[in-house]
């Protein structure tokens, strides 16, 4: 399949278009009208610094759904144990920051280049954009970001200064989803991390029946205001 250049025209060929490895388009800008067709479309911008704007729509695509989140004992304990406390939407800036600031294998640089970090922080800004923040005491220990359209999370990124607190994060996420009664987590791409704690593959094409479904429901718009969990 060919690679699709876009235009100043605010439009995506259609996801099953996507080469093998997922890719399929590329160009375009990081505007929120564009950012917000192309999850709307299944579509996400995954790029390196020195490259243009690179958009994949994966097959298989791999998700969480709220009720399959596996928790380990080491994890339950972390929990039970209260070192760390979440909130959500208190600092997204220093969130994505630091996400973009960790070490990743087999990548020398970062994906969340300073374009992205702007364009993220403009859709937070639009309330699209969410990030949940672990805290031990005043220091920022983990934390994650991503996208809520719908009854849908896409999951972008992750960071953790601390052991077990990105997971915290994710579990504390997944509470607040389940009681808003999301339908899943687009995790994006299959990691061994996020495997096992319980997202699985899926085809495009169910990924997309899937999230057709999810856009249905009213976005959940604006700060996600939970106060603190677990409150002191």
């Amino acid at each position: 399949m060919p690679v699709f250049r876009l235009s100043d025209q605010i439009i995506f060929p259609e996801p099953e278009l996507s080469r093998e490895d997922g890719l399929l388009a590329v160009g375009g800008d990081l505007s929120i009208e564009r950012l917000i067709l192309a999850y709307r479309m299944g579509i996400f911008p995954w790029y390196a610094k020195e490259d243009p704007i690179l958009w994949w729509s994966p097959d298989p695509r791999l998700v969480l759904y709220p009720d399959t989140l596996h928790v380990s004992r080491s994890l339950t304990k972390t929990l039970k144990q209260g070192r760390f406390a979440v909130t959500l939407d208190q600092d997204f800036a220093r969130v994505i920051a630091a996400c973009a600031g960790v070490p990743r294998d087999n990548q020398p640089g970062t994906w969340i280049t300073a374009e992205m970090m702007d364009a993220y922080c403009r859709l937070h800004e639009a309330g699209f954009a969410h990030s949940v923040e672990v805290w031990n005491q005043s220091e920022l220990a983990g934390g994650l970001y991503g996208v809520s359209l719908g009854k849908c999370f896409f999951g972008e990124s992750m960071f953790a200064r601390k052991n077990n607190a990105s997971k915290v994060g994710l579990v504390t996420l997944v509470h607040f989803l389940r009681k808003w009664s999301f339908n899943f987590i687009d995790c994006q791409v299959t990691t061994p991390h996020l495997v096992r704690l319980g997202a699985r593959e899926i085809s495009r094409k169910q990924f997309m029946a899937e999230l057709k479904l999810a856009l249905k429901s009213p976005t959940r718009k604006g700060k996600w205001d939970a106060g603190q969990f677990p409150p002191l």
